[in-house]
């Protein structure tokens, strides 16, 4: 299968570690939820700590969502329980709550279209999963440059808003802001109920929870 927007996003199944106990996890088990999932390259790097643990600190923001996030990387599960006690739980209180699954071979990223041959690890990959199971939006990093998680919870509050409403959103949209109603009326008219200055600034984004 390919990752397609729009389309079924492929099923698989791991390994995982999660709250300190080890579980297989499947996406299908997830049928009717919006998923994110997040691939990153390594345990005990440089970034990746940084991202999980920011995930970790907004993870009750994506609960109240109804949305689960799903974290992959190449590490064994038994890797991800001493990272969890190692080096997360010190980030983070609690460390990290949701599940994170083990993809040795990188079958999973394979399928997702992030797994590098050249290093063996998974790209830095996000995908948001709607409850049909269909991909609403998939993004690929290099290993250099972090997420902002802020950023994944207004994408992921768009989508739904968009699935509750049947409207669009504009550039930069955020909660507190209308959408766009498609039609012939606003046809070559969009400027007159949206501009550039009404996009939030990177602060304000950040702070929206």
């Amino acid at each position: 299968m390919t990752c397609r927007i729009g389309k079924p996003a492929p099923d698989f199944e791991a390994l995982a570690y999660v709250n300190g106990t080890f579980q297989t996890i499947k996406l299908s088990d997830y049928s009717g939820r919006w998923v994110f999932v997040c691939f990153y390259p390594a345990d005990f790097t440089f970034v990746c700590p940084t991202e999980l643990a920011a995930i970790a600190s907004k993870y009750s923001d994506f609960k109240a969502m109804d949305v689960e996030v799903l974290a992959i990387s190449t590490d064994s599960r038994f890797t991800h329980k001493m990272w969890q006690e190692e080096e997360l739980c010190k980030m983070v209180p609690g460390g990290v709550a949701f599940p994170m699954l083990s993809d040795p071979r990188g079958q999973i990223g394979t399928l997702y279209s992030v797994y590098d041959e050249d290093t063996g690890m998974n790209v830095r990959g996000d995908f948001i999963i709607d409850p049909d199971g269909n991909i609403q939006a998939m993004e690929a990093l290099s290993h250099t440059v972090g997420r902002n998680v802020h950023e994944m919870l207004r994408e992921l509050r768009a989508f739904q808003y968009v699935r509750s409403t049947g409207q669009m959103t504009p550039a930069g949209w955020t909660p507190d802001q209308p959408g766009l109603s498609p039609g012939s009326n606003l046809v070559g008219r969009v400027w007159e109920v949206w501009s550039p200055e009404d996009m939030a600034s990177p602060t304000q984004t950040s702070t929206v929870s």
